[in-house]
């Protein structure tokens, strides 16, 4: 079980940057945090709709993947304790 652990510990940690990434890369929606990052650039470097559509998928199937490694995580550390 401790190897378990271990592996979805790490899997946590990549999928947390990554996730973190993933949601600095979207774009501004005004005045704000992301404007701080350089969200706040001219319209002829803004994305296109498919690649903020793309982005927008892969956001949301890392931020799954990071919630199903958390649940788990939490399921193994309660379950080893237990034995």
């Amino acid at each position: 079980m401790e190897v378990l652990t271990i592996i979805l510990q790490i899997l946590l940690g990549i999928t947390s940057f990554l996730l973190t990434m993933l949601i600095l890369m979207h774009k501004g929606r005004g005045g704000g945090l992301s404007d701080m990052f350089g969200g706040g650039m001219t319209s002829s470097l803004s994305s296109s709709g498919v690649a903020e559509r793309n982005l927008n998928r892969f956001t949301v199937i890392l931020s799954l993947l990071w919630v199903s490694v958390i649940v788990a995580l939490g399921l193994v550390i309660k379950f080893s304790s237990v034995s």
